[in-house]
């Protein structure tokens, strides 16, 4: 697939920088590691000897420029986003590189698409944020659901996780983002990000088999309410998260995830309901696989791919669905991916 095409690596010691790296070797690309700690970055290279180690700092502009020096392309893999994100993209937009990264922090996300969309069109370069689990996966399933659709009334995401032990990086980014939103909730309704005091809800969602009807949260808001609207034509998209993975990730005393087979993967797994309403009817896309945090390495790496062959429908700040073929995409990452469209219904 890379044909030795280089891709930096920005926090490739991290949790998920590590399942991207081994992304990129697995098909054909050729990683360049780099971040601020050095010395983990060269433990990451003794592990697999021939990878050139380039530390930068995002308070050193010259040393992500070195980093990025000659590369084809970068992907951000280095939290809290809201700090990492825009020294990294003013880094690619000097070297003329496509950018993306796997945030999962709506806050930083939605900075990307406010700060960089004229700058990043006006280069011609491709920036895609949140190429990752949350907030790139939702959006390639609503766009996929939508199909020859031009606009919806609703969309619902629901995220079946059987469990949630998060990394100590999605705990600094959670706190990041509480704070930066004074500790209330947001939701994307009436077409505009709202912040609000209420309280949680609890709903039964019937989720396919085999995972069936279970309980969610509702309004558990992901980067699903930045990415949908920034092209789709939807008034309300809500995300929604089964209650025991919530539990996990509110608990202080949950672990990080543990690697449970040789490709140090763990044994959580997930399915992805994604739901579109248009009058009274409904479509459904569908996905499952196992384990949030290594899945977004072949999301990010597919999505690099098809920047560098050319096989993107738009250039700036983009989604995934926006970017690229949402049913080819999906079907592509099989088999990390299962994915399904399910035949239109009426509302249920």
């Amino acid at each position: 697939m890379g044909s030795g095409q280089t891709v930096t690596v920005f926090g490739a010691y991290g949790h998920t920088g590590r399942f991207v790296v081994a992304q990129l070797r697995e098909t054909g690309f050729v990683p360049v590691l780099s971040g601020r700690d050095a010395d983990k970055l060269r433990a990451l290279a003794a592990s697999d000897p021939g990878l050139e180690v380039r530390p930068a700092s995002i308070d050193d502009p010259a040393s992500l420029d070195r980093a990025l020096d000659g590369v084809d392309a970068v992907i951000n893999c280095a939290g809290p986003f809201a700090m990492t994100a825009a020294p990294v993209i003013e880094a690619a937009l000097r070297a003329g590189l496509p950018y993306v990264d796997v945030a999962a922090e709506i806050e930083a996300n939605l900075d990307t698409f406010t700060h960089f969309a004229d700058r990043a069109h006006a280069a011609g370069v491709v920036i895609v944020p949140a190429m990752a689990f949350y907030g790139g996966l939702g959006d390639l399933l609503a766009t996929a659901a939508m199909g020859d659709w031009t606009a919806a009334d609703e969309a619902d995401i629901a995220y079946g996780l059987s469990s949630w032990h998060p990394t100590p990086g999605t705990r600094t980014a959670g706190a990041v983002s509480g704070e930066r939103r004074g500790g209330r909730r947001v939701r994307y309704t009436d077409g505009r990000l709202e912040y609000h005091d209420d309280k949680p809800t609890l709903l039964k969602w019937p989720f396919p088999e085999p995972m069936g009807t279970r309980e969610v949260i509702g309004e558990f808001t992901m980067a699903d309410v930045v990415t949908i609207p920034s092209h789709l034509s939807i008034r309300e998209v809500r995300t929604h998260m089964t209650t025991e993975a919530a539990r996990d990730l509110s608990a202080p005393d949950t672990p990080a995830p543990a690697p449970a087979d040789e490709n140090g993967r763990s044994d959580q797994t997930f399915l992805v309901d994604a739901v579109v309403r248009s009058g009274g009817t409904e479509r459904h896309a569908v996905a499952s696989g196992r384990d949030i945090y290594a899945v977004s390495a072949p999301l990010a790496v597919e999505a690099v791919h098809r920047i560098l062959t050319g096989r993107t429908r738009t250039i700036g700040v983009a989604s995934a669905g926006e970017a690229f073929d949402a049913p080819d995409f999906l079907r592509a990452l099989s088999p990390h991916i299962s994915f399904e469209l399910r035949p239109q219904q009426p509302v249920s």
